[in-house]
């Protein structure tokens, strides 16, 4: 089954094993691979986002991906790779750098990581408990940068950040009438860690028209961290998310190469065994929507058909 990868981290992973590799993107059938440029600190942000979108380039052209800045240059039989930044610190407070960015091929921009920066506020309200939920939201800036990246054709992404952040980019959603995505999260009914979308969230990140990104980390999906506990856990969360959201805003984000190593999906070639587990619990058209159709369509909306 051909799938979408909405967040990986192997353009940052330094040394290890590789979550994700081209030999194993192509073996598993990958249709479309999003590479963060990880910022994690705003000290010389943009900088390193430059130096790791001329990375991106280079391992396009070393691995065969295409990468994408338009979706109509979507090729069936190759591995698509789309540029994304995690963390706004990398544009150090300054459009023109957003700009800059775009211009080296940047088509999604997730606004925090887990710290405050120029344009807002992270999630994670209090280290010692998770289950916190910051309610600070976007700074004047940060109004400014999310509409910037709308009327682009950036996909805003609100994975990592605050309850007050993601209200205010859904309101500003509805107001341009252009989607969002969560590109790696997954159900706070599930598994209550501040990482995790609410059930008013997924309501209305689906309202928008955006998705949300299943992530594979164990720590954010269950405390039973075996193998089987792993895979039930990732059913439990696709299957509360499509209940409250309904079945177009549940895609994949699965986080390799920035998380440990999960039991269960312990790389992208495991990505097969997977589907076949969403084929048997929600049926084949729902298992590819969820693989497949319903990253695309956001997608194709945002950055062009």
């Amino acid at each position: 089954m051909r799938y979408i990868d909405l967040h990986t981290d192997a353009l940052t992973k330094q040394e290890g094993v590789f979550h994700v590799t081209g030999e194993n993107l192509r073996a598993s059938h990958c249709a479309v691979e999003c590479f963060a440029a990880f910022i994690p600190h705003p000290f010389r942000g943009f900088a390193s986002a430059c130096a790791l979108a001329k990375k991106y380039h280079a391992m396009c052209r070393e691995e065969g991906y295409r990468p994408l800045q338009s979706m109509k240059d979507f090729a069936p039989d190759r591995v698509n790779a789309i540029f994304t930044v995690e963390g706004g610190g990398a544009i150090e407070g300054d459009l023109a750098k957003l700009d800059s960015l775009y211009r080296r091929g940047m088509r999604l921009f997730t606004l925090v990581w887990n710290d405050k920066n120029a344009i807002g506020f992270p999630n994670l309200a209090d280290p010692s408990d998770r289950r916190k939920r910051e309610a600070r939201g976007l700074t004047p800036f940060g109004h400014e940068v999310v509409e910037e990246l709308f009327s682009r054709g950036i996909v805003a992404d609100v994975s990592h950040a605050s309850d007050g952040v993601f209200a205010d980019v859904a309101e500003l959603s509805k107001r341009c009438g252009i989607s969002f995505v969560a590109s790696h999260s997954n159900a706070a009914g599930v598994f209550p860690d501040c990482r995790n979308l609410t059930d008013g969230q997924i309501k209305t990140l689906a309202d928008c028209g955006g998705v949300l990104g299943l992530n594979f980390c164990a720590a954010f999906l269950s405390p039973d961290l075996s193998p089987e506990g792993q895979r039930e856990a990732l059913l439990a969360h696709a299957n509360h998310i499509l209940n409250v959201g309904g079945e177009s805003v549940l895609a994949l984000g699965s986080d390799f190469d920035g998380i440990p190593t999960n039991a269960y999906m312990r790389s992208a070639s495991d990505m097969p065994r997977l589907f076949d587990a969403f084929l048997q619990k929600f049926g084949p058209r729902i298992a590819e929507k969820i693989a497949f159709s319903n990253a695309f369509r956001v997608l194709a909306n945002i950055l062009g058909e």
